[in-house]
Protein backbone atom coordinates (compact mmCIF):
# COMPACT_ATOMS: atom_id res chain seq x y z
CA UNK A 1 0.00 0.00 0.00
CA UNK A 2 1.35 3.43 -1.11
CA UNK A 3 2.34 5.94 2.64
CA UNK A 4 0.39 7.68 4.15
CA UNK A 5 0.09 11.46 4.65
CA UNK A 6 -1.42 14.16 6.83
CA UNK A 7 -1.13 17.70 5.92
CA UNK A 8 -1.04 20.41 9.07
CA UNK A 9 -1.90 24.03 7.58
CA UNK A 10 -3.18 22.69 4.68
CA UNK A 11 -4.58 25.56 2.59
CA UNK A 12 -5.86 24.91 -0.61
CA UNK A 13 -3.57 21.74 -0.52
CA UNK A 14 -0.70 22.36 -3.03
CA UNK A 15 1.62 20.82 -0.95
CA UNK A 16 -0.36 17.61 -0.53
CA UNK A 17 -1.40 17.71 -4.25
CA UNK A 18 2.74 17.31 -4.89
CA UNK A 19 2.57 14.60 -2.59
CA UNK A 20 -0.60 12.43 -3.97
CA UNK A 21 0.89 13.08 -7.64
CA UNK A 22 4.23 11.18 -6.23
CA UNK A 23 1.53 8.27 -5.26
CA UNK A 24 0.88 8.88 -1.29
CA UNK A 25 -2.95 8.27 -0.11
CA UNK A 26 -3.81 11.98 1.72
CA UNK A 27 -5.76 11.35 4.73
CA UNK A 28 -6.37 14.68 6.29
CA UNK A 29 -5.65 18.20 6.10
CA UNK A 30 -6.05 20.68 9.12
CA UNK A 31 -6.30 24.56 8.41
CA UNK A 32 -8.69 26.69 10.26
CA UNK A 33 -9.88 29.21 7.37
CA UNK A 34 -13.22 28.52 6.11
CA UNK A 35 -12.60 28.91 2.61
CA UNK A 36 -9.21 26.99 2.78
CA UNK A 37 -10.45 23.74 3.68
CA UNK A 38 -13.11 24.04 1.78
CA UNK A 39 -10.85 24.35 -1.51
CA UNK A 40 -8.77 21.60 0.44
CA UNK A 41 -12.48 19.13 0.61
CA UNK A 42 -13.09 20.12 -2.94
CA UNK A 43 -9.68 18.89 -4.03
CA UNK A 44 -9.38 15.42 -2.00
CA UNK A 45 -12.54 14.15 -1.26
CA UNK A 46 -10.97 11.40 -0.14
CA UNK A 47 -9.71 12.96 2.66
CA UNK A 48 -11.19 14.36 6.15
CA UNK A 49 -10.84 17.72 6.32
CA UNK A 50 -10.32 19.59 9.63
CA UNK A 51 -11.23 23.17 10.06
CA UNK A 52 -9.78 23.65 13.73
CA UNK A 53 -6.85 25.77 15.24
CA UNK A 54 -4.22 23.53 15.00
CA UNK A 55 -3.24 24.60 19.11
CA UNK A 56 -6.82 22.30 19.37
CA UNK A 57 -5.80 19.30 17.48
CA UNK A 58 -4.11 16.70 18.83
CA UNK A 59 -2.16 13.60 17.76
CA UNK A 60 -4.64 10.92 19.18
CA UNK A 61 -7.38 13.18 17.35
CA UNK A 62 -5.51 12.23 14.12
CA UNK A 63 -4.88 9.13 15.11
CA UNK A 64 -8.32 7.76 16.36
CA UNK A 65 -9.45 9.59 12.80
CA UNK A 66 -7.09 8.33 10.02
CA UNK A 67 -4.38 6.14 12.33
CA UNK A 68 -1.12 7.22 12.15
CA UNK A 69 0.11 8.28 8.69
CA UNK A 70 3.59 7.61 7.57
CA UNK A 71 4.09 11.05 6.57
CA UNK A 72 3.55 14.47 8.27
CA UNK A 73 3.75 17.87 6.36
CA UNK A 74 2.63 21.26 7.27
CA UNK A 75 2.91 24.76 6.47
CA UNK A 76 3.01 27.10 9.49
CA UNK A 77 2.51 30.70 8.88
CA UNK A 78 5.25 32.92 7.96
CA UNK A 79 4.68 36.34 8.68
CA UNK A 80 6.28 36.38 11.96
CA UNK A 81 9.64 35.08 10.31
CA UNK A 82 9.13 37.01 6.54
CA UNK A 83 11.51 40.34 6.19
CA UNK A 84 8.00 41.26 4.62
CA UNK A 85 6.37 41.96 7.79
CA UNK A 86 7.19 45.23 8.76
CA UNK A 87 5.57 44.45 12.70
CA UNK A 88 8.01 41.19 12.68
CA UNK A 89 9.82 41.16 16.24
CA UNK A 90 12.88 42.37 16.08
CA UNK A 91 14.72 39.67 18.43
CA UNK A 92 14.26 36.36 16.53
CA UNK A 93 13.39 34.24 19.38
CA UNK A 94 10.44 36.29 20.37
CA UNK A 95 8.81 35.21 17.14
CA UNK A 96 8.63 31.95 18.36
CA UNK A 97 7.94 31.37 21.59
CA UNK A 98 6.09 35.29 21.75
CA UNK A 99 3.94 35.42 18.30
CA UNK A 100 1.47 33.72 18.63
CA UNK A 101 1.27 32.52 15.13
CA UNK A 102 4.80 32.30 15.11
CA UNK A 103 4.15 29.54 18.52
CA UNK A 104 2.11 27.40 15.92
CA UNK A 105 5.77 25.88 14.64
CA UNK A 106 5.91 24.26 18.21
CA UNK A 107 2.46 23.11 17.64
CA UNK A 108 3.47 21.65 14.28
CA UNK A 109 6.21 19.60 16.47
CA UNK A 110 4.48 18.77 19.08
CA UNK A 111 1.66 17.04 16.88
CA UNK A 112 4.84 14.97 15.39
CA UNK A 113 6.17 14.26 18.51
CA UNK A 114 2.36 12.67 19.49
CA UNK A 115 2.30 10.72 16.01
CA UNK A 116 5.43 9.86 15.96
CA UNK A 117 5.79 9.83 11.89
CA UNK A 118 8.62 8.14 9.85
CA UNK A 119 9.17 10.99 8.50
CA UNK A 120 8.12 14.78 8.60
CA UNK A 121 8.59 18.08 6.55
CA UNK A 122 7.60 21.54 7.52
CA UNK A 123 7.71 24.48 5.00
CA UNK A 124 8.77 27.86 5.66
CA UNK A 125 10.33 31.05 4.47
CA UNK A 126 14.39 31.62 5.00
CA UNK A 127 13.86 33.56 7.66
CA UNK A 128 13.07 30.66 10.05
CA UNK A 129 17.11 30.01 9.88
CA UNK A 130 17.41 33.02 12.51
CA UNK A 131 15.74 30.49 14.80
CA UNK A 132 17.27 27.20 13.53
CA UNK A 133 19.24 26.16 17.06
CA UNK A 134 16.11 26.50 19.09
CA UNK A 135 13.88 24.16 15.98
CA UNK A 136 16.50 21.80 16.45
CA UNK A 137 15.62 21.48 20.50
CA UNK A 138 11.88 22.06 20.05
CA UNK A 139 12.03 18.71 17.63
CA UNK A 140 14.86 16.66 19.50
CA UNK A 141 12.53 17.05 22.38
CA UNK A 142 9.75 15.57 20.06
CA UNK A 143 12.12 12.16 19.35
CA UNK A 144 14.18 13.54 16.43
CA UNK A 145 17.81 13.85 16.44
CA UNK A 146 18.25 14.21 13.26
CA UNK A 147 17.24 17.60 11.72
CA UNK A 148 17.94 19.20 8.45
CA UNK A 149 17.32 22.74 6.90
CA UNK A 150 16.81 21.84 3.06
CA UNK A 151 17.10 25.39 1.29
CA UNK A 152 15.00 24.95 -1.80
CA UNK A 153 14.06 27.10 -5.42
CA UNK A 154 10.84 26.37 -6.64
CA UNK A 155 11.98 27.49 -9.99
CA UNK A 156 14.61 24.69 -9.90
CA UNK A 157 11.85 22.12 -10.12
CA UNK A 158 9.69 22.88 -12.97
CA UNK A 159 7.97 26.06 -11.03
CA UNK A 160 7.26 28.64 -13.36
CA UNK A 161 7.95 30.91 -10.57
CA UNK A 162 10.46 32.22 -7.90
CA UNK A 163 10.47 31.04 -4.43
CA UNK A 164 13.19 30.41 -2.09
CA UNK A 165 11.74 28.36 0.86
CA UNK A 166 13.33 25.90 4.09
CA UNK A 167 11.86 22.91 4.60
CA UNK A 168 12.97 21.60 8.23
CA UNK A 169 12.85 17.83 8.14
CA UNK A 170 14.56 14.60 9.48
CA UNK A 171 16.09 13.01 5.95
CA UNK A 172 17.96 15.66 4.00
CA UNK A 173 15.74 16.31 1.13
CA UNK A 174 18.16 17.24 -2.37
CA UNK A 175 15.50 16.43 -5.63
CA UNK A 176 17.62 16.45 -8.60
CA UNK A 177 17.05 20.07 -10.69
CA UNK A 178 15.44 20.19 -13.65
CA UNK A 179 18.05 21.28 -16.57
CA UNK A 180 16.23 24.28 -17.64
CA UNK A 181 13.79 27.32 -16.03
CA UNK A 182 9.77 27.24 -17.09
CA UNK A 183 9.14 30.54 -18.30
CA UNK A 184 5.57 32.72 -17.75
CA UNK A 185 4.72 32.58 -21.68
CA UNK A 186 5.40 29.10 -21.43
CA UNK A 187 3.14 28.38 -18.28
CA UNK A 188 0.01 30.38 -19.26
CA UNK A 189 0.45 29.55 -23.23
CA UNK A 190 -2.96 27.21 -23.58
CA UNK A 191 -5.13 28.88 -21.23
CA UNK A 192 -8.26 29.84 -23.09
CA UNK A 193 -8.96 34.32 -22.61
CA UNK A 194 -10.31 35.10 -18.95
CA UNK A 195 -14.17 34.56 -18.67
CA UNK A 196 -14.25 31.40 -19.97
CA UNK A 197 -16.22 28.54 -18.86
CA UNK A 198 -12.92 26.17 -18.06
CA UNK A 199 -11.21 26.07 -16.34
CA UNK A 200 -12.70 27.51 -13.28
CA UNK A 201 -10.91 30.58 -11.53
CA UNK A 202 -10.41 32.39 -14.44
CA UNK A 203 -12.55 35.62 -13.78
CA UNK A 204 -10.75 38.45 -14.78
CA UNK A 205 -10.96 41.01 -11.30
CA UNK A 206 -12.13 44.37 -12.44
CA UNK A 207 -9.93 47.46 -12.62
CA UNK A 208 -10.41 51.31 -12.88
CA UNK A 209 -10.14 53.50 -15.95
CA UNK A 210 -7.16 55.08 -14.24
CA UNK A 211 -5.67 51.87 -12.77
CA UNK A 212 -5.42 50.30 -16.84
CA UNK A 213 -4.03 53.72 -17.78
CA UNK A 214 -1.41 53.53 -15.23
CA UNK A 215 -0.82 49.66 -16.28
CA UNK A 216 -0.33 50.46 -19.78
CA UNK A 217 2.89 52.42 -19.11
CA UNK A 218 4.69 49.35 -17.31
CA UNK A 219 6.92 47.59 -19.42
CA UNK A 220 8.04 44.02 -18.07
CA UNK A 221 9.51 43.80 -14.82
CA UNK A 222 8.69 47.09 -13.84
CA UNK A 223 5.72 47.65 -10.76
CA UNK A 224 2.93 49.82 -10.34
CA UNK A 225 3.50 49.99 -6.36
CA UNK A 226 6.24 50.04 -3.65
CA UNK A 227 5.52 48.59 0.33
CA UNK A 228 7.53 48.77 2.96
CA UNK A 229 9.09 45.49 4.50
CA UNK A 230 10.69 44.95 7.54
CA UNK A 231 13.90 47.30 8.47
CA UNK A 232 12.20 50.02 6.13
CA UNK A 233 13.40 47.71 2.81
CA UNK A 234 10.53 48.79 -0.45
CA UNK A 235 9.16 45.85 -1.81
CA UNK A 236 7.28 45.93 -5.38
CA UNK A 237 3.82 44.57 -6.26
CA UNK A 238 2.00 44.87 -9.40
CA UNK A 239 4.68 44.05 -11.50
CA UNK A 240 4.17 44.01 -15.18
CA UNK A 241 5.53 40.03 -15.92
CA UNK A 242 8.26 39.53 -18.05
CA UNK A 243 6.98 36.65 -20.61
CA UNK A 244 10.80 34.88 -21.45
CA UNK A 245 11.68 34.73 -17.45
CA UNK A 246 9.84 33.00 -14.67
CA UNK A 247 7.70 35.52 -12.34
CA UNK A 248 8.44 36.30 -9.23
CA UNK A 249 7.70 34.84 -5.92
CA UNK A 250 3.81 34.64 -5.97
CA UNK A 251 2.37 35.93 -2.52
CA UNK A 252 -0.96 36.16 -1.13
CA UNK A 253 -0.96 40.00 -1.31
CA UNK A 254 0.73 39.89 -4.95
CA UNK A 255 -1.22 40.44 -7.85
CA UNK A 256 0.35 40.41 -11.17
CA UNK A 257 -0.11 42.08 -14.63
CA UNK A 258 -0.49 39.96 -17.90
CA UNK A 259 2.76 40.48 -20.23
CA UNK A 260 0.94 41.59 -22.93
CA UNK A 261 -2.51 42.57 -21.86
CA UNK A 262 -3.29 45.71 -19.56
CA UNK A 263 -5.11 43.71 -16.74
CA UNK A 264 -4.12 41.44 -13.74
CA UNK A 265 -3.78 37.81 -13.73
CA UNK A 266 -6.64 35.85 -12.67
CA UNK A 267 -6.29 33.56 -9.94
CA UNK A 268 -6.32 30.72 -12.88
CA UNK A 269 -2.94 32.16 -14.52
CA UNK A 270 -1.24 33.16 -11.13
CA UNK A 271 -2.18 28.92 -9.83
CA UNK A 272 -0.40 28.46 -13.00
CA UNK A 273 2.68 30.25 -12.07
CA UNK A 274 2.44 28.00 -8.92
CA UNK A 275 2.02 24.75 -10.83
CA UNK A 276 -1.23 23.62 -9.88
CA UNK A 277 -2.72 21.22 -11.94
CA UNK A 278 -6.33 22.84 -14.25
CA UNK A 279 -8.63 20.73 -12.07
CA UNK A 280 -7.32 22.04 -8.58
CA UNK A 281 -10.68 24.23 -7.31
CA UNK A 282 -10.42 27.38 -5.29
CA UNK A 283 -13.07 28.21 -3.35
CA UNK A 284 -14.16 31.63 -1.27
CA UNK A 285 -14.40 35.05 -2.31
CA UNK A 286 -11.71 36.82 -5.03
CA UNK A 287 -9.17 37.54 -2.45
CA UNK A 288 -9.38 34.82 -0.33
CA UNK A 289 -8.58 32.63 -3.98
CA UNK A 290 -5.45 34.60 -4.65
CA UNK A 291 -4.64 34.26 -0.86
CA UNK A 292 -4.69 30.09 -1.21
CA UNK A 293 -2.72 30.18 -4.20
CA UNK A 294 0.09 32.50 -2.81
CA UNK A 295 0.19 30.89 -0.02
CA UNK A 296 0.55 27.41 -1.19
CA UNK A 297 3.62 25.06 -1.83
CA UNK A 298 4.48 25.09 -5.68
CA UNK A 299 3.02 21.49 -6.84
CA UNK A 300 6.36 20.67 -8.76
CA UNK A 301 8.47 21.45 -6.25
CA UNK A 302 6.02 19.88 -3.40
CA UNK A 303 6.45 16.58 -6.01
CA UNK A 304 9.92 16.77 -6.06
CA UNK A 305 10.51 16.57 -2.55
CA UNK A 306 7.67 13.86 -1.86
CA UNK A 307 9.41 11.70 -4.47
CA UNK A 308 12.87 12.08 -2.26
CA UNK A 309 10.67 11.08 0.69
CA UNK A 310 9.06 8.18 -1.17
CA UNK A 311 12.74 7.06 -1.83
CA UNK A 312 13.87 6.82 1.78
CA UNK A 313 10.32 5.19 2.89
CA UNK A 314 11.02 2.47 0.04
CA UNK A 315 14.83 2.53 1.32
CA UNK A 316 13.85 1.75 4.90
CA UNK A 317 11.30 -0.76 4.39
CA UNK A 318 13.67 -3.06 2.20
Amino acid sequence: MNPSLVDLFSGAGGFAEGFRQAGFRVLLGVDNDPAAIRSFKANFPEAVALAMDIKEVSGALIERLVGKPDVIIGSPPCEPYTGANPRRKKNPVDRLYEDPAGQLVIHFARIVGELKPRVFVMENVPGILDVEKEIRRIFRDAGYEEIYFNVLRAEDYGTPSHRLRVFVSNIRIDPPKNKRRISVEEALRDLPPPGAELPLNHEPPSMSARKVKRIAKLRWGQALIYYEGAEGKRLPNLIRLDPHRHAPTVLGSSRFIHPYENRFLTVREQARLMGFPDDHVFLGGRDEQYNQVGEAVPVPLARAIAEVVLRKLRQGSS
